[in-house]
C-alpha cells in the first residue's frame, strides 16, 4: 500500500515539473505603442506570446472595449516573427488601436493565455489619458468668421477645365470631318463593262475555221488535225449541253447524249466523226483525202444544225438563248 502510494506521488511530481517546464518556455507580455495620450487621440496595445514553433498557445478574446472607457476601434491579424538565433522559437503577436475621450489614469488588466503548460497571465499597464492644455490667462474670443476668397474666371477653369475640353475637341472632331467629306476627291461612278456572252456553236465554228487555215492533213500531221478536230467538238459539247466530255470515250459521250434532245441523223453524224478520230489517234488508220474534208464539213453541219437559238433581246437588255 505504501510503495503503491509512493509511485502515484512520484508520477504526480513529474507531471508537476513537466507542466511547468513547458509553462517556463513560454512567456506573455503586453505593452502600449504610447502610454499617454491625448483625448480622442489612438495607440496600439500589443499582446505578445514567446514560444515554441510547435507549441500552440490560444490568445485572450477581446471585445469592443478594454474596460470601461477605453475603447477598441481596430483588431489587426496576429503577426508571427521567428527567433534568429534560435529557429524552434516563435514570437506571435496580436495588437489592437484603442483610443479614449475622458481624461484620466486607466489600469489595463492582465489577459490570461490558455497553454498545454497551464494559464499564463500577462502583466497590467497603465494608460494616461490627458486633457488639451488651456491657457486661462487669455480671454475668450468668438469663432472667427469664414474668409472671404476672391474666386476668379483662372480658378474656375482650373477646377472646371474637363466642361471647357471635351466640347472643344468634340467641336474639332466635327470640323475634321466636315473638312475631309468636303476636300476629299469625289470618286468617279465604276462603269462596269458586261462583256456579251459568245455563244458555244459561234466559238465552235471559230475553232473549225482555224483548224481548216492549218492544212493539217494536207501536211501529212492527220493524226493532228483529228485530236483537234475532237477536241472542238467534245467542248462544243460540253458548253451547248453542260455533259462532261473530257477524259471520257467515245460510248460514253454517247450515253449521256441519249438523254439529249439532238436529231439521231446528228448523234449518228457525231458518232461517225468521234469514232474515225478514234481510229486515226489510236489505231494508226489513214482515212483518204475526201473522208479528211467530210470530216470537217460533217463537224460544220453538226454544229450548225445543234446550235440554240438566239431569241430577241428582252426588256432587261440581255439576249435570251
Amino acid at each position: 500500500m505504501k510503495k503503491k502510494f509512493f509511485n502515484y506521488s512520484l508520477l504526480l511530481f513529474f507531471i508537476c515539473v513537466s507542466v511547468n517546464i513547458k509553462a517556463q518556455n513560454i512567456k506573455v507580455e503586453a505593452k502600449l505603442q504610447q502610454y499617454s495620450i491625448r483625448i480622442g487621440d489612438q495607440t496600439r496595445f500589443f499582446l505578445s506570446v514567446h514560444q515554441p514553433v510547435k507549441e500552440r498557445v490560444n490568445f485572450p478574446k477581446i471585445a469592443d472595449t478594454l474596460l470601461g472607457k477605453v475603447q477598441v476601434v481596430n483588431a489587426n491579424k496576429p503577426d508571427t516573427t521567428f527567433d534568429q538565433n534560435d529557429k524552434g522559437n516563435a514570437t506571435i503577436t496580436q495588437s489592437y488601436i484603442i483610443t479614449c475621450f475622458d481624461a484620466g489614469t486607466y489600469t489595463i488588466p492582465s489577459y490570461s493565455f490558455g497553454s498545454s503548460g497551464g494559464v499564463l497571465k500577462s502583466n497590467e499597464l497603465t494608460l494616461q489619458v490627458q486633457t488639451v492644455k488651456v491657457d486661462t490667462t487669455k480671454g475668450i474670443y468668438d469663432i472667427k468668421q469664414p474668409i472671404q476668397v476672391s474666386y476668379t474666371f483662372a480658378d474656375w477653369l482650373k477646377d472646371n477645365w474637363y466642361w471647357v475640353l471635351i466640347p472643344f475637341l468634340v467641336v474639332l472632331a466635327i470640323a475634321g470631318v466636315i473638312v475631309y467629306f468636303k476636300t476629299r476627291p469625289k470618286l468617279r461612278p465604276v462603269v462596269k463593262v458586261v462583256q456579251p456572252l459568245v455563244p458555244p456553236h459561234i466559238i465552235a465554228l471559230g475553232k473549225l475555221t482555224e483548224i481548216q487555215s492549218k492544212k493539217l492533213w494536207q501536211q501529212e500531221q492527220t493524226k493532228q488535225y483529228y485530236i483537234e478536230l475532237s477536241d472542238v467538238l467534245r467542248e462544243y459539247l460540253e458548253n451547248r449541253y453542260a455533259i462532261k466530255t473530257h477524259e471520257k470515250t467515245t460510248d460514253e459521250i454517247l450515253t449521256e447524249l441519249r438523254r439529249v434532245e439532238i436529231a439521231e441523223h446528228n448523234k449518228q453524224m457525231l458518232k461517225e466523226l468521234l469514232t474515225l478520230s478514234d481510229l486515226v489517234k489510236f489505231a494508226k488508220e489513214k482515212p483518204l483525202p475526201v473522208e479528211n474534208e467530210q470530216c470537217m464539213d460533217n463537224a460544220v453541219k453538226f454544229v450548225k444544225q445543234t446550235q440554240q437559238a438566239i431569241k430577241p433581246i428582252s426588256e432587261g437588255g440581255e439576249a435570251d438563248v
